[in-house]
């Protein structure tokens, strides 16, 4: 079958009850020939391929693993649908003349929720009010908070912040419901959950997010570059009129997602090989490949996990520098060998101040 969207999988249900190995393929695999394109054709065109041997089947999760696909991306969906709801609620105090976000870094923490549910009651806030959900790791003195909090808040600005306030708490618990579903399907894989924790950028979510995606057999993919080549986060290797281009390949964007998510995550962990693997590309090739970069070394560490069962061992900020610092010690040295030198190394100590 020819895979398009989500057509094949009504298709694929009658399919594989009856028909153990049933191939679904991607439409980027398959060129066809000039002409006038029919589905009989296309048809037709499939077959030869097969019969020539020139199709790969696409990966299909196992029936466990498709639903649990259906959850993660669905409480991803409505993740995405509180932080909008966040953001409406943003622009109606704006509308209010109050700029809480000019004074805050985090408009969903405890201090700006608390001062949030007080204007959703309608309440002129005080300095009162101010100090009692004022802490000092607030960088805005409560004098500013106040000035923020200040407009003119009419009925119909109240109304319109409790409905976004009530839509916002019915979507938080529909996540934690299906996360609490998520977690009943992945008990049973607990021990393996836990191993891929380790991961530096890796937390709970994330891990079930990743999980539901590319499974927990590694017997589907070869090596860990078939499984980054498969997430499209592995760079390409295209060459037209004699311009090279290393653009990433079409992947599974959710994976794409939840990878991105966890580099973001590693490049602010301290003393860590992707940190530091982070930093020193993104001088050089800019903070979107660097992040690419960093993606591509947490899948490939998933991968080895759950192939071998090993735990993560952390390399550390230094290892990169102690190994570009070994190579280069060897070709200089051999080097001055080639012209003839005796080459003797020795490291100088640094002089301790008294």
């Amino acid at each position: 079958m020819e895979s398009t969207g989500v057509y094949w999988k009504p298709v694929m249900r009658v399919l594989e009850a009856d028909i153990p190995n049933v191939w679904i393929v991607n439409t980027r695999h398959i060129k066809n020939v000039p002409g006038h394109k029919t589905d009989k054709m296309d048809s037709e065109w499939i077959c030869k391929l097969l019969l020539a041997g020139l199709l790969k089947p696409s990966y299909i999760p196992p029936k466990e693993q498709r639903q649990l696909r259906d959850l993660t991306r669905y409480r991803n969906k409505l993740i995405q649908t509180m932080e909008t709801e966040k953001n409406r609620m943003m622009r109606v105090l704006e509308d209010c003349n109050i700029k809480l976000s000019s004074v805050v870094a985090n408009t969903s923490g405890v201090t700006a929720t608390a001062l949030i549910v007080m204007l959703c009651e309608g309440r002129k806030l005080t300095m009162a009010d101010i100090e009692s959900v004022y802490h000092k790791k607030l960088s805005a003195s409560p004098q500013g908070l106040l000035e923020a909090c200040t407009g003119f808040v009419e009925e119909h600005h109240v109304y319109m912040l409790q409905m976004i306030r009530k839509s916002i708490a019915q979507t938080q618990d529909l996540v934690d419901e299906l996360s609490k579903r998520i977690k009943d399907m992945l008990i049973k894989y607990d021990n393996v959950l836990e191993l891929l924790k380790e991961i530096p950028g890796f937390n709970t979510k994330i891990v079930e997010d990743l999980v539901s995606e590319i499974g927990l057999d590694m017997s589907a993919f070869p090596s860990e570059k078939h499984l980054a080549s498969w997430a499209g986060i592995c760079p390409g290797n295209n060459e037209s009129a004699g311009k090279k281009s290393g653009r990433i390949t079409h992947g599974n964007k959710q994976v794409k997602a939840v990878l991105t998510e966890a580099a973001w995550a590693a490049t602010r962990t301290k003393n860590t090989f992707f940190s530091e693997r982070y930093h020193r590309i993104s001088a050089r090739r800019g903070k979107k490949r660097a992040l690419i970069a960093v993606a591509h070394s947490q899948l490939t560490v998933a991968y080895l996990i759950l192939r071998t069962g090993a735990r993560y061992h952390e390399l550390g900020a230094q290892y990169m520098q102690a190994k570009i610092e070994k190579k280069r010690k060897v070709y200089l040295t051999a080097e001055l060998k080639r012209l003839g030198y005796k080459v003797s190394l020795e490291k100088e100590m640094k002089a301790t101040k008294s």
